[in-house]
């Protein structure tokens, strides 16, 4: 498997972003109090050894005795000794929380913080490494993994957070002899905030479910096509799935996680199978594609699958906790790093499977089988999404009853197999899946050994089949017209949303759509006044004006005894030319509707900014 250079730059990046977490804090706290004990130890000897040197009735080598033993007993160490005679000199400067005892205890608890973060990372990188080592360690490897980084995480940030509280106030007291009571409890509060966070993130239990869209295929409907799924099993000696799901998606695959379709909860073993994708290929180009997935079933490769998606849900959803906390995010570069190598190993896992699936359905079926229907699911694919773009990024309306993106698909799927743009799009294409990541078309090609000529695969694309499994499916056509249909009235909603967000607008056709989803939102202020956020911007009826979007560069809501209000700075410069121009929007009296207001004005001016950059864009 070849790793990006992109993906090896943003793996680098949360490395050194991991190694900063990790031993940035702990480093400071150690250089500094070190620096802090040897200025006082340089004191407190100056101090000492003149005191010394003024004793009166003291032999010279009676004082330089006393003064080597200070040097070679400074206040830095003399805390650890255990020596019974030096037991008053410790209780003079070894009380507890005693500055002495407090620099003593920063430098011990930052060295002991440094090795454990290290012994963190090398246990983190051998998690990672053993997933790579061995997959049917993958599992109990992320979960151990899992485990690890997330109360590391929580113990992290309160032992650093402990120090960067104790940072925030030595630091200013020791070089500028005052400290900043606001700025302690700031980090103070902060740290804490950012452990409660992180702890109940580990308690936090995310309930991941698994979705398709389509309907299932009983044995009545298709009892052709499950005695054939079955003999197929059989032949790969592994028990054949429970379920057979029909949709419209463009791929096919199997899974022993539960799955969602429509009000039911499939369990146990599930293959999905695709009907536009059933339609193009002949019952042998269908049979290497079953042969490919019920592969996976034999190698356990779904059953790895079931239980490991659910902990990345749930470490995923930590991650996104612990991103979304404040300072809990100064820990997120562990939980990234070990993420992303569990994902190269998943990957290139992944890669493995595919091949082996693929070698194993070119001896069920024949590679001839395989590698063609690698090149009509891959040319499907690709052309159903191009011309899907294409209708998706029209300025004008849908109407999802006569969208009918399967004849567009059907019509243009020739053509496009017949242009300059298909091979070369060809060439990078894989078959899409929506648990794994394939390898590219042309590798799995190379991989059963079927070398197809490139001027062939457009041949092989629109080639039409003798025989499908599709016309053993009784009830196809029915469920077919059904997903169509909710497919497409999904993408014209989800269509003319995009429009809503896309249009200035500029005719009233054009404002009847953003008015749809952008609606006048008026919120009572103080007395009879009201603020009114609208498509144009933002208007006050005590004064009776109107700040428009255009003339916002940014917005600050500002909570105050005397009244609330929103500040807002303008792209251009103020009188005198040192700064950008601001104005204020007095709100009096807002105040339970004030998280409301600012998520209209947010999602108000959003809106905005992206009909402005679509239309310079355009």
């Amino acid at each position: 498997m070849t790793v990006s250079s992109d993906f090896r730059k943003g793996l680098a990046k949360v490395f050194v972003s991991a190694l900063l977490a990790l031993f940035l804090v702990p480093a400071v706290t150690f250089v500094f109090s070190g620096y802090v004990q040897r200025d006082q130890d340089a004191g407190f000897l100056a101090g000492v050894s003149e005191r010394i040197d003024a004793e009166r009735g003291m032999s010279a080598a009676e004082k330089q005795a006393r003064k080597d033993y200070f040097r070679l007993n400074p206040p830095s160490t003399i805390c650890r000794g255990t020596d019974p005679a030096a037991q008053h000199y410790r209780d003079a400067l070894c009380d507890r929380f005693s500055d002495n005892w407090q620099f003593d205890m920063a430098r011990r608890a930052s060295l002991w913080t440094i090795v454990a973060s290290a012994l963190l990372l090398l246990a983190v990188l051998g998690l990672g490494a053993l997933a790579f080592a061995d997959r049917t360690l993958q599992y109990a490897s992320f979960v151990a993994g899992w485990r690890l980084t997330t109360w590391a995480s929580a113990a992290a940030l309160a032992v650093q957070g402990a120090m960067a509280a104790w940072l925030s106030f030595w630091v200013t007291a020791f070089f500028f002899h005052q400290y900043s009571p606001k700025l302690v409890l700031f980090v103070g509060f902060a740290v804490l905030a950012g452990v409660l966070v992180a702890v109940a993130g580990i308690f936090k239990r995310v309930h991941s479910q698994s979705r398709a869209v389509g309907e299932l295929v009983s044995e009545e409907d298709a009892p052709l096509l499950w005695k054939r799924i079955r003999h197929m099993a059989e032949r790969l000696k592994t028990v054949p799935p429970r379920h057979i799901v029909a949709g419209i998606d463009a791929n096919f695959f199997v899974t022993e996680a539960p799955l969602a379709v429509g009000d039911k909860l499939l369990t146990g073993r599930t293959l999905f199978v695709s009907l536009p994708l059933l339609r193009i290929l002949d019952q042998a180009e269908a049979d290497a594609v079953f042969g490919h997935e019920l592969a996976h079933l034999r190698g356990g490769d779904t059953r790895n699958s079931a239980l490991l998606g659910p902990k990345l849900v749930q470490f995923d959803h930590y991650r996104q906790a612990i991103r979304a906390g404040g300072l809990s995010a100064v820990v997120l570069p562990l939980l990234d790093l070990y993420r992303m190598i569990f994902e190269i190993a998943l990957a290139r896992d992944s890669r493995e499977r595919e091949f082996k699936a693929d070698r194993i359905a070119a001896r069920l079926i024949s590679p001839a089988a395989i590698a063609q229907s690698l090149v009509k699911i891959a040319a499907y694919a690709q052309y159903r999404a191009k011309i899907e773009d294409e209708l998706f990024g029209r300025n004008e309306r849908h109407d999802n009853a006569t969208l009918g993106i399967a004849s567009f698909v059907a019509q243009g799927l020739a053509p496009y197999a017949a242009s300059d743009d298909f091979v070369a799009a060809m060439k990078t294409a894989n078959v899409p899946h929506p648990y794994d990541t394939h390898p590219a078309m042309p590798e799995r090609l190379r991989n059963v050994g079927m070398a197809l000529k490139e001027q062939d695969w457009g041949g092989i694309a629109v080639r039409v089949p003798a025989a499908t499994w599709v016309q053993q499916i009784l009830t196809a056509d029915a469920i077919e017209q059904r997903l169509w249909s909710d497919y497409e009235q999904q993408f014209a909603q989800d269509h003319e949303r995009s429009l809503a967000y896309r249009y200035e607008p500029a005719t009233d056709a054009e404002r009847a759509v953003v008015l749809q989803y952008f609606p006048p939102v008026v919120f009572p202020l103080k007395g009879d006044d009201t603020v009114e956020v609208s498509i144009e911007g933002i208007r006050t009826s005590a004064d009776e004006t109107t700040v428009f979007w255009d003339a916002v560069k940014g917005l600050e809501f500002k909570e105050s005894s005397f009244g609330n209000a929103l500040i807002v700075t303008h792209p251009e410069k103020n009188a005198l030319g040192l700064g950008a121009r601001t104005s204020k929007i007095k709100l009096g009296g807002l105040k339970k509707d004030k998280d409301r207001f600012n998520a209209t004005v947010s999602h108000y001016w959003q809106r905005h900014q992206i009909m402005r950059a679509q239309q310079q864009g355009g």
